[in-house]
């Protein structure tokens, strides 16, 4: 029964995460919002909203070590398991100057969150603070992309295509979308405590392991989309944002909620999340590509990691 509700829970945030996305969208162009403007915006803290809905569940169903695991366990699995898997299939090029700009920033959000919950807790003035230093990331993102080009906004108006421009038909995807992942989370939640109680492990395992992977479901789907395209920028561009955002974001929206106490130890999870943006900071740093070997040491990692969670559980 618990492998249902997560399973169920899981397909809910998937579902409810998509229709989220192209609703708020839709609305965004018909108020008159540029394509960058929505992807920087509303996109990236919609293509977040699965991890936010889990985490806020998390906090309010009395399993905050579930909420921080799958904030912690997310940005794991982004950077080795959805990224290994991508550039193992087709290996990766990306630009020189999107590794020296972007990745370093990710580095540093990875990094502020030690200082933040070595007294145990995020408290609300923590999280406001995150969510404050996202406003300037995304004000200095919007300040130095380039004008977009008209070509830019007809691809982005035919991808949502003439179904999804109705401001009726955009507003029933907004609040079922809200409204699927709040179901979701709720079944994921349940069926994840449920699942560390019987298998005997602790929340915070459950969290970093079958609760991240489920969150990070969009992440992946996205990936190899743009990976079978060859835009390597792109894939590596969705998945640090996506770390960024669910430090950031997810982290700090979840503590303003209600504040987050850490009920078991995570620093050695923390600790492997900085080593792993560290090991493809330095895998891109030899060079503009992932190579397929690397790409594969990454999952391998991936894989051992999660293995010695459940067995020193």
């Amino acid at each position: 029964m618990d492998y249902l509700l997560l399973l169920v829970g899981i397909g809910l945030l998937y579902a409810g995460g998509e229709g989220l996305v192209r609703g708020a969208a839709s609305l965004g162009r018909r108020l008159g919002l540029s394509p960058m403007v929505i992807g920087l915006t509303i996109v990236s803290m919609g293509t977040s909203s699965p991890e936010l809905a889990a985490s806020l569940a998390g906090v309010f169903k009395g399993a905050p070590a579930v909420a921080m695991g799958n904030i912690i366990g997310s940005n794991i699995a982004n950077l080795s398991l959805v990224l290994g898997v991508t550039a193992a299939i087709w290996p990766l090029t990306i630009a020189a100057r999107f590794i020296r700009r972007e990745v370093p920033f990710m580095l540093l959000t990875s990094a502020l969150v030690f200082p933040i919950v070595w007294d145990g807790q995020v408290s609300r003035l923590e999280g406001g603070l995150l969510l404050a230093i996202l406003v300037v990331y995304l004000m200095r993102l919007l300040w130095r992309r380039a004008p977009e080009r008209a070509e830019v906004s007809a691809e982005f108006d035919e991808a949502l295509g003439d179904r999804w421009r109705s401001v009726g038909v955009s507003l029933t995807m907004v609040i079922a979308g809200v409204g699927l992942l709040v179901v979701g989370a709720h079944f994921l939640i349940l069926g994840a405590v449920g699942l560390a109680r019987a298998l005997g492990v602790g929340e915070r395992v459950i969290g970093l392991t079958i609760v991240a992977f489920g969150t990070s479901l969009p992440e992946l789907a996205s990936s190899l989309v743009a990976a079978a395209r060859k835009e390597g920028d792109i894939v590596i561009g969705n998945l640090i944002g996506s770390n960024v955002f669910n430090i950031l974001f997810i982290l700090g929206a979840t503590a303003v909620a209600r504040p987050l106490i850490i009920v078991e130890p995570i620093w050695l999870d923390l600790t492997v999340m900085m080593m792993v943006s560290l090991v493809v900071w330095r895998c891109f740093g030899t060079g503009s590509r992932l190579s397929r070997a690397e790409a594969i040491g990454l999952v391998v990692g991936y894989c051992t990691y999660v293995i010695a969670l459940f067995i020193w559980k």
